[in-house]
């Protein structure tokens, strides 16, 4: 699993069947201290996450193990919203405290 931010979306009409009706959310990446990267991708959203979630998503094989994504095309899927996330004791991310 890895940890990112929702900071957009991507519509698209003209996709594969397989993809009608879902929703793809432009995802920061984030580093270990919630500081954002230089990168993002486009996931697939399987929880109803939106603008400024911090989320956990997984790419690859993985990205197809969940019950929205089983057997199709996407290498990125949004499996969970994060509440809160500690590091080494310290805490990182309220999701309360943002705003």
């Amino acid at each position: 699993m890895l940890i990112g931010k929702v900071v957009g979306s991507v519509v698209a009409t003209q996709k594969d069947e397989k993809l009608a009706d879902r929703k793809f959310l432009v995802v920061e990446v984030r580093d270990h201290h919630n500081q954002p990267t230089p990168q993002y991708i486009v996931a697939v959203d399987a929880v109803g996450a939106g603008q400024g979630d911090v989320v956990l998503y997984a790419t690859g094989s993985s990205a197809r193990q969940t019950l929205l994504t089983d057997g199709r095309p996407c290498d990125a899927v949004i499996m969970a919203i994060v509440d809160s996330w500690d590091l080494g004791g310290e805490n990182v991310y309220e999701k309360w405290r943002e705003g």
